[in-house]
């Protein structure tokens, strides 16, 4: 049901974001969210909640970008050098990545090949529809039936 307000949402936020690109990023997190959200409870009005919930994410989007700006260069570079994640911080991240891998594996090739498209290599759905002959709304539900199938696995896996 979610999946009927994909276009609807994308192109309100590239109106407001002045990005398409972005905008179909920012729907996607959103998604991922919603469908979270919706596996423990279920949402009373789920178009406005996962218009909510997109635009929250682009004004948290802006504060990180305004903080970004802010803060000196030389600041983050000396952060960096000292962060190195904890071995089992880079074991979990290692397991995550694997599973993510699995679930991938176990979709269709299309389905799979629309979501590395998009999440990996950063194309538009266009450009994604054009590489693979699909239509646009076709990538569209690949990549949300994607997100969808990988949220579910590793739900699955992690409570194994």
């Amino acid at each position: 049901m979610l999946e009927n307000y994909y276009r609807e949402l994308v192109s309100v936020l590239s109106a407001r974001m002045g990005n398409a690109h972005a905008a179909e990023d920012v729907v996607h997190d959103a998604y991922v969210r919603v469908l979270e959200r919706c596996a423990d409870d279920p949402i009373e009005q789920p178009r406005a909640f996962l218009y909510r919930t997109a635009l929250n994410l682009v004004i948290d989007g802006h504060r990180r970008n305004t903080l970004r700006q802010v803060e000196p260069l030389e600041v983050l570079d000396s952060d960096e050098r000292f962060f190195s994640p904890s071995p089992h911080a880079s074991m979990d991240h290692g397991q995550r990545l694997e599973m993510v891998q699995r679930a991938l594996a176990e979709l269709p090739v299309v389905c799979r090949e629309s979501f590395l498209l998009r999440k990996l290599e950063g194309l538009s759905h266009p450009e994604i529809a054009e590489r693979l002959g699909v239509s646009r709304s076709v990538v569209e539900k690949h990549i949300v039936n994607a997100m969808k199938h990988c949220r579910n696995r590793i739900r699955l896996w992690d409570n194994a």
